[in-house]
């Protein structure tokens, strides 16, 4: 009886669970706000450019950091790009 009892709970538990992000830095966004307070920091990464930043971060406890993780303008590939040849 205690045993389809405690998988029932389990897999209500496994399924309801909010999923959560594992990587901190957002790599679309080039820029990220850091925010302190007395419940712990934060770091949000969600702007464009530092003046963007900087305007959000105004009259906080907060700065602007560059997101080491940024993974850069991808350039379209157009008629002139490159080919890279391939080695066999």
């Amino acid at each position: 009886m205690r045993t389809p009892i405690l998988t029932a709970l389990t897999a209500v538990l496994i399924f309801t669970a909010a999923p959560v992000r594992a990587q901190t830095y957002d790599p679309a966004y080039p820029v990220c706000i850091q925010t302190y307070g007395y419940d712990g920091n934060s770091i949000e990464c969600g702007f464009t450019s530092l003046a963007q930043c900087a305007a959000s971060a105004s009259g906080r406890a907060a700065q602007c950091i560059t997101n080491p993780y940024y993974g850069g303008a991808r350039a379209p590939a157009g008629p002139n790009a490159r080919r890279q040849r391939r080695a066999y």
